[in-house]
């Protein structure tokens, strides 16, 4: 391969990697007003987690609406985005946590909120997950993205079940 030519075949497989990740970026979920609370509430924990579980239940609500709209005519794949938004939310949700233990933040009160969250999200989804109101290639389009929603609030609430358990062990060490 001549220089020219190998120059040009490296610059398409940059070309072709940079839109691939491109293509890959998705919009943040959150709005600018969330975000604009979110840096208001950045070193306040029990704050910012309420704040994120109030998006994550927003977004399940949004679903219910939209799928309760007689005029929608592509539920499948909106349902879809929607449950992506609310998986992107929750994991959020669940890194502020991960940040505010290693910070070693009093959790107790913002873990019992998020058990409580997660407790009615499961509800929902499995709502959802049984609602036999979609055809099956609606529910096609979405059916991989909400087991792993599942599988996520699920898990969720026994690692913030473990939190909870955690943070009263702790507080319970540190007032003896």
């Amino acid at each position: 391969m001549t220089a020219p030519a190998g120059k040009f075949v490296w610059g398409m497989v940059l070309l072709s990697l940079a839109a691939t990740v491109w293509a890959q970026r998705r919009p943040d979920p959150l709005t600018p007003l969330e975000g604009d609370q979110l840096r208001d509430a950045a070193q306040e924990p029990a704050l910012r987690i309420k704040l994120y579980v109030g998006f994550a239940r927003a977004r399940l609500v949004a679903l219910e609406q939209m799928r309760a709209d007689p005029k929608v005519t592509d539920r499948g794949q909106q349902t879809h985005d929607k449950l992506q938004n609310f998986l992107e939310v929750y994991d959020e949700l669940n890194d502020n946590l991960d940040t505010f233990v290693g910070r070693r933040a009093d959790l107790r009160k913002p873990a019992k909120l998020v058990i409580e969250a997660d407790t009615e999200f499961q509800a929902k989804l499995r709502a959802l997950e049984s609602s036999a109101d979609a055809s099956p290639a609606e529910v096609e389009q979405y059916r991989f993205l909400l087991g792993n929603v599942l599988e996520a609030v699920d898990g969720g609430l026994q690692d913030h079940k473990q939190l909870l358990a955690e943070q009263e062990e702790a507080a319970k060490r540190k007032k003896k």
